[in-house]
């Protein structure tokens, strides 16, 4: 049987690293895409010793730039001959201040929901042409604070850190709900899910009042392995694959708190919309 090969975003810490860490023991051949060579490879070493399983591969990226997204994504093409998994998991809460990347994008909105869209997108063809392919897409309930408003999607008017965490949150769900859409018929599948509150090193880098009101609550989080399992859930539960698009929580369907979130007409024109982006910051991208 050919080797499993299972794409993870942020494979070096939290959530991340143990959805790595279960993949590995399931047989998968995971690649570890992450910005920290020095973190990467330390997790690495420190999962293959767990796991047993040496086929741990690392691949590095600036998942704020959409040019190194789009490069990482060809590396993964030219290097690997399919791809089972796709795990969108990299996130990150900004500082209280409205940054922006090098590329001119709000620094969550590039991160959070670009990097998912992108790299989603440039992969699509190798995951079509794997059979029974997903691509699992970690949100939140964060979403509850986001909203959709086209004319405002890169926060250029009444920015704050949580309006901009829970917006890409919210797009995080949409996008999988248009990508379902996408996929009809090619046999690969997708989901997004809230994995619960997670005591990570989420949120440690910030300095906005959303992330000391979280940090004040670690005690009460669960601990990242617990956070992994819906998202492993729903990369190896079998005959899943009839409820593509839906979010899960608790590795059960839930109902998001937003109307747009499952919207069929604000997902489309949110799919659109990071088309667009593409075409001007990579106008030589090619669509998957």
């Amino acid at each position: 049987m050919a080797e499993k090969i299972s794409i993870v975003t942020g494979a070096n810490s939290g959530i991340g690293k143990e959805t790595a860490r279960a993949l590995l023991r399931e047989g998968y051949r995971v690649v570890m895409v992450c910005r920290s060579k020095e973190k990467a490879e330390a997790a690495r070493e420190e999962l293959i010793k767990d796991t047993g399983n040496e086929n741990a591969d690392i691949l590095l990226c600036n998942l704020d730039s959409m040019q190194h997204v789009a490069e990482t994504a060809k590396q993964i093409t030219n290097k690997y001959s399919r791809i089972d998994l796709l795990v969108n998991n990299a996130g990150i809460l900004p500082d209280g201040e409205r940054t922006l990347t090098d590329e001119g994008l709000e620094y969550t909105f590039a991160v959070n929901h670009m990097a998912y869209f992108l790299m989603t997108r440039e992969l699509l063809p190798l995951l079509k042409s794997t059979p029974g392919s997903r691509v699992i897409n970690v949100a939140s309930d964060a979403h509850n604070a986001g909203e959709f408003n086209p004319g405002n999607i890169r926060l250029e008017k009444g920015y704050s850190t949580m309006k901009a965490y829970g917006n890409s949150k919210l797009f995080n769900i949409m996008f999988t709900w248009q990508l379902a859409k996408e996929l009809q018929g090619s046999g690969t599948s997708t989901f997004s899910l809230h994995p619960g509150v997670v005591n990570t090193n989420f949120a440690s880098n910030s300095n906005s009042w959303f992330a000391k009101l979280f940090n004040m609550g670690r005690i009460f989080m669960i601990s990242p392995e617990k956070g992994a399992r819906t998202t492993v859930y729903l990369c190896t539960e079998k005959g899943i694959e009839q409820h593509s698009g839906k979010y899960f929580k608790n590795s059960k369907i839930s109902k998001p708190g937003v109307y747009a979130a499952q919207d069929d007409d604000a997902c489309r024109e949110l799919w659109e919309m990071s088309e667009r982006i593409v075409s001007e910051i990579l106008p030589q991208a090619v669509a998957g």
